[in-house]
């Protein structure tokens, strides 16, 4: 993997020469990557695909769900079951232990949502998710329902007793997000503007007025998509070109690029939390960086 755009220290906290090993190829368009400790797998979607897919170290994948309603983003909740943001079937529904599928939210104010595209878990269970437009922009992918019923693009938040909140309506196209190693703020990042804003986190859930944290101006191929955090609070996302590497203040520490292949999302996996899994255009890759990222639940 190459390096570019450090900054000073960014070489203690990605290494010099990250190596680059394929775990999964002929992947169509791979997203919602997460890393399963408890069971030492890794999950992904194929989204064109319209697959779950499941690795182990030493095993081929398997495959989950197929059909999979063209899902996106991934995480695990508090008793290890997967979430997953619905982009296809506009839901967002979890994998029960019996592989039953249970929907968690599908409508907003008596209206159907627009496609859920990344989804995250707070330490309470709160489960936040992204909801744009992009789904219904895509024939194939959501059925024969291509309408858009919301005015808005909003975040959401899934209570604890299942109530569905709005976050907030800021964004034309927000995509990815995470919370800092406290989760005392919520990142969220939107495509179409090509930025990040950074809000913080009430003790209830809700949040106060965003603010931007770092806007990409590269015209290079590439947006905000994927985006994670490591525990010293460094902020990682897809970009122009590759995976910013974000001080705390927005500040850009360095740029992975994966060899020409544009890269979609990412998470944090292995015993030391160390590995990064990248999802990609084509296939989906491994590195090792020297910061351990935030565990997934």
């Amino acid at each position: 993997m190459e390096i570019d755009m450090t900054a000073p220290g960014a070489e203690r906290i990605v290494g010099k020469n990250p190596p680059l090993e394929v775990i999964a190829r002929d992947i169509i368009f791979g997203e919602g990557p997460v890393w399963d400790k408890r069971n030492q797998q890794f999950f992904f979607t194929d989204i064109c695909g319209d697959t779950i897919w499941k690795w182990r170290p030493g095993v081929d994948q398997e495959v989950v769900l197929q059909p999979s309603a063209h899902a996106n983003g991934m995480t695990l909740d508090q008793e290890g079951r997967l979430l997953v943001a619905g982009w296809g079937g506009r839901t967002v529904f979890r994998i029960e232990k019996d592989d039953s599928i249970k929907t968690l939210a599908s409508h907003w104010q008596g209206k159907k949502l627009n496609s859920p595209n990344d989804i995250v878990v707070r330490s309470d269970g709160q489960i936040y998710f992204t909801d744009p437009p992009g789904g219904l922009l895509n024939v194939g992918m959501v059925g024969d329902d291509l309408q858009k019923y919301l005015d808005i693009q909003g975040v959401y938040r899934i209570a604890p007793d299942g109530k569905l909140n709005l976050v907030t309506d800021d964004f034309v196209y927000p995509n990815g997000l995470c919370f800092s190693p406290d989760e005392k703020l919520l990142y969220v990042n939107c495509s179409r503007e090509r930025l990040i804003r950074v809000y913080d986190v009430k003790p209830d859930g809700t949040v106060g007025k965003g603010r931007l944290f770092h806007r990409y101006t590269s015209p290079e191929r590439g947006v905000p998509d994927g985006m994670k955090c490591d525990v010293e609070g460094n902020v990682y996302c897809t970009g122009p070109g590759g995976i910013y590497v974000h001080d705390a203040a927005g500040k850009v520490l360095a740029r992975l690029k994966t060899s020409g292949h544009h890269p979609t999302n990412f998470a944090w996996g292995d015993d030391d939390w160390r590995s990064l899994y990248i999802t990609m255009i084509g296939s989906v890759v491994r590195t090792r960086l020297n910061i351990p990222g935030v565990p997934s639940r």
